[in-house]
């Protein structure tokens, strides 16, 4: 994690919050090293960007569904170390042009949030297992790096 996450050199990649959780959960045997060895490659080439919704529930996922739960203290640090990435705030414009896409994509309410919110951090590139792998909502991809 040494790398300016303000100076991109590569696609730029949105993370949803499953892709963090895995990261840190140590109950994860097969999925952390994935999301590890993803999240480190963002950091060194500052291409990841991230929502303060993703934020938020990685805390709540952390502290509370973890098995053993993260303490929020540490839970807290990360969310802190993770701050440095170019963030998306969700806001009032956010949330309604989620609703459209939402009607309009047949997603999920919080996913049209995902996708909104990496289409507005300039993202090409959003990794989740939460959505289908391969599809492209709005010149945002969708992958999943567990597949």
């Amino acid at each position: 994690m040494t790398a300016d996450p303000g100076v991109p050199t590569g696609e730029i990649t949105f993370i949803d919050t499953n892709v963090l959780a895995y990261a840190h959960d140590r109950s994860e045997s097969h999925r952390q090293p994935l999301a590890r060895a993803l999240l480190e490659d963002l950091w060194a080439n500052g291409t990841g960007r991230l929502s303060t919704q993703v934020l938020q529930e990685f805390y709540v996922v952390a502290t509370r569904k973890f098995a053993p739960p993260m303490s929020r203290r540490e839970a807290r640090e990360i969310v802190g170390l993770y701050a440095v990435w170019p963030l998306v705030e969700i806001d009032l414009p956010l949330i309604l042009t989620a609703s459209q896409l939402e009607e309009e994509q047949t997603l999920a309410f919080w996913d049209a949030l995902i996708v909104e919110a990496a289409r507005r951090a300039g993202a090409t590139r959003l990794v989740t297992e939460d959505m289908q792998s391969g599809r492209e909502i709005g010149g945002v991809r969708i992958e999943n790096p567990f597949a």
